[in-house]
Order: structure tokens, then sequence, then C-alpha cells
């Protein structure tokens, strides 16, 4: 009997300790957020614009704005770039504010722009993380006025857009962190000296050295090929000699030089390329410190099969080895749409950990005066 009542002891402080780690950030027991990944809630009044041809915007659909929330949705449901279809960054769904109910609140993605002159008289923008469920991002926008919105809305956009994003993207890394493939990890670390959380479900295909325009490159090469659907990531190095390797001819040219060799198709001479002509690939940095390169596009076999899809990939360089590296993953899903495919198994290259990082200590502050 003391031995139950001791074993019921320790459950109730275990079941305590769990609820009091579950509350959201404004009380309460938090609860699972309803939703699927890049599904975005909108609650926000919809009113035409008095002159929505001044409207100044970032994006493509400008002359399709005639409210408030068409200019959202101009920028959130935008299409993503370098997919083989059309495709949004987020589906929304829209709501006024007086229907943004219990029911509605523990949504993933939560974007709130509330217009009130008798509450605001000066504009306010804040995020939260978790706040009624788990996982969730919410983004408020508070304005006293629609001209004090289409400024905020003008200038920050696309920045908040890629705020949720990359909520969507660290909620997958976190997932990957669970479980990874040991082989693959190891087979990384020892040809390139690099670290990176691949999936467990992704296999290791290939771990070679290969030669391009006289240069030994390494390269690793992993596919997740369960299902109709399929994820493959490609890491490669070479040597860093140029500081004009960061253009995107010099990454193009790689790339069809690296991948060219190694991924084939079924038809003899078949090989791996870019396509240059629908959706030329697009770069962009995404990290100044350490350096870090974006590019964007399609891919596509030559002198074979019709196969293509998208692609991503990072490049930054290893100042320990002097080594440029690029993880690249890309998608084949014939007939399907991609973006969240892409988006998921892209998560995977923003775990990249270079050596520099590797060896870096934090700072330990052993003393400190008053």
């Amino acid at each position: 009997m003391k031995a139950r009542g001791s074993f019921l002891v320790v459950l109730c402080a275990v079941v305590a300790i769990v609820l009091s780690g579950c509350k959201g950030a404004n009380g309460g027991t938090k609860v699972s957020a309803t939703g699927s990944i890049y599904e975005c809630l909108v609650v926000m009044p919809s009113r035409p614009l008095a002159n929505p041809q001044e409207v100044v915007s970032a994006s493509a659909y400008a002359e399709n704005i005639a409210t408030t929330y068409d200019m959202v949705k101009a920028v959130m449901g935008a299409d993503m770039p370098c997919l083989p279809q059309m495709e949004p960054y987020f589906n929304l769904t829209h709501v006024a504010p007086a229907a943004f109910d219990d029911f509605l609140k523990p949504t993933r993605n939560v974007l709130i722009i509330d217009i009130d002159p008798n509450r605001y008289t000066q504009t306010k923008a804040k995020y939260s993380i978790d706040y009624w469920s788990h996982p969730q991002a919410v983004y408020r926008i508070q304005v006293p006025d629609d001209e004090a919105f289409i400024a905020y809305w003008t200038a920050h956009g696309e920045e908040m857009r890629d705020w949720f994003v990359k909520q969507e993207i660290d909620r997958q890394k976190q997932f990957y962190r669970a479980s990874t493939a040991k082989d693959a990890r190891a087979a990384l670390q020892k040809r390139i000296g690099i670290d990176m959380l691949i999936p467990e479900d992704y296999m290791l295909i290939q771990d070679t050295i290969l030669t391009s325009n006289s240069e030994a490159v390494s390269v690793i090469w992993c596919c997740n090929n369960k299902g109709p659907m399929r994820r493959d990531l490609v890491v490669y190095s070479y040597p860093y000699t140029d500081e004009k390797t960061f253009t995107p001819d010099y990454l193009n040219a790689k790339r069809d030089a690296v991948l060219g060799k190694i991924i084939t198709a079924s038809v003899p001479g078949s090989y791996m390329g870019t396509e240059y002509k629908v959706f030329p690939p697009q770069m962009r940095v995404i990290q100044a410190d350490p350096y870090k390169a974006e590019v964007r596009g399609l891919w596509k076999i030559y002198n074979g099969e019709a196969m293509g899809g998208p692609y991503v990939s990072h490049t930054c360089i290893d100042e320990v080895n002097h080594r440029v590296i690029t993880a690249e993953v890309y998608v084949l899903a014939p007939g399907q749409k991609k973006r969240n495919a892409l988006r998921q198994a892209e998560a995977i290259l923003y775990t990249l950990v270079l050596p520099q990082q590797m060896n870096e200590l934090e700072e330990v502050i052993v003393s400190q005066d008053k």
C-alpha cells in the first residue's frame, strides 16, 4: 500500500509538471494547433480603398487591390517563386474580427490586423509564439485607420510574410531533431566535415569524390523515395579560390557540372540540369555572418524522360578548410502540388552546421562588476 501510494504521488507530480509546462502566453493550458502547414488565418476588416490605384505594393498583384484584405492577399497569397505550377506562399482564410472566436483561436498561423481609431493613436506591431495553442505563430498589427495600415503593410508586408515562413521552417527543424539518419550524418561529417539533421527516412545513395573542372568535389547524396513523392538531398564541396564563386552564373554552372555527373535517368546519356528558359534560377543572400546564399529554380532531365521539379540550394564557406559548401534539396512529384514537400525538405538546409560553428565556444561570464 505504501509503495502504491508513493507511485500515485509521483504520478500526480509528473502530471502537474506536464500541465504547468503546457500553459500558453495568456495563461491556461495549451491545446494542439489546428490547421495545416502553410495555412494562415487573417483576422481583419475588409473595406474598399478610397484610391486603390495609388497604393504602392511590392506585389505583382497590385492592379487587383481594391480592399484592405486584398492588400494582405496580394502578399501572403502571392505565388511562391520557382514552382512548376502556381502555388501561394500561404493558403489564406479570412474572417472579420467579430467572427474570431474560441474555435478559431488555436489556428496554427494567425495574422490579426486591428484597425480602430478609438483604441490606437499610432501603429504598433508585435508577435507571439504559442499564445493560444502549440505550435502557433500570431502576428498583430494595431493601427488607428486604413491609411496607417496601408503605410505599414507597404513597408513591412513581405517582411512579415517571411516571419511566418521562418516559423514553419523552425517547426520542421524541431521535428527533424527527434530522429535522424545516423549513417548519412556520419558520412556527411566524414566526407565534407559538416553536420546536418538528415531525417531518418533519407537513405544514403552516394558518398564519393568526383572531378569537376579539374577540382576535387566531395559529394553526399541522400534520398527519400517513399510513397508517390520523392525528395533528394545533395551536399557537395569544392575549394574556395575565387570571390566570384558567389555569383548566379558561377553557382548555376557548378550545379550543372556536379549534379549532371551523378544524377541520370533510365535513358542512356540523360542527365540532370537546370531549367533556364521558363523560370530562371533566383539567387538571394539569406545570411550575412556566416555568409549564405540561396538559389531557387527548376531542374529537368536532359536527353531523357520528361522529368523535372523545383529545387532550393544554400551555399556558404567552410572557413576552416577553405572550401565552398552547397547543400541542395529537390523534389520529384509528377502531377502533385509541391510547395509543402519542398518547404519541408528545405528546412533540412537550415540545420547545416559549418566547421567554424562546431568549434565556437559560448562566452562564459566568470565575474561581473556591479
